[in-house]
């Protein structure tokens, strides 16, 4: 079972950036990936329950599933239900912490799944590098022009 953790420090306080990532609807506005996104049946981005139905640059269509979150500790977590992915039982968390030293964001995102043995190195490559380096790249980019 792949277990993908990464994390990155923010030159951003902890509340600009969870103001972005808290909209579990917005990400189509900063990553760099996803085309559209909409929550399915009208309901609030930030309903525990809520599912997110968004394509990707190449046409790939996904739903995930919003299945925690804590304005409190900053933290999130969430399901993927849909995907042309080989990805089975996705469960990702992500949580922000204060960084003292500067007023900066200390960000952690991490997942495990099941998938084919054959295909695990490289699908944890692609989710490591493509999802979520690009999206700590992302999210820096957004926060300067937001600036």
């Amino acid at each position: 079972m792949p277990h993908i953790v990464k994390s990155t420090i923010l030159d951003a306080p902890t509340g600009a950036v969870w103001n972005v990532l808290r909209d579990f609807n917005g990400h189509d506005r900063w990553h760099p990936a996803v085309a559209t996104s909409t929550i399915e049946r009208a309901q609030p981005s930030d309903r525990i329950g809520c599912v997110r139905r968004f394509k990707l640059k190449d046409g790939s269509e996904l739903r995930e599933q919003l299945l925690a979150l804590s304005d409190l500790e900053q933290t999130f977590s969430y399901c993927l239900l849909d995907t042309p992915i080989p990805m089975f039982n996705y469960v990702a968390h992500v949580r922000l912490l204060p960084v003292t030293d500067g007023d900066r964001t200390f960000w952690h995102w991490e997942s495990r799944f099941t998938t084919r043995p054959a295909e695990a190195a490289e699908i944890t490559e692609m989710v490591s590098e493509q999802i979520y380096q690009a999206g700590f790249d992302a999210i820096r980019r957004h926060l300067r022009e937001a600036a």
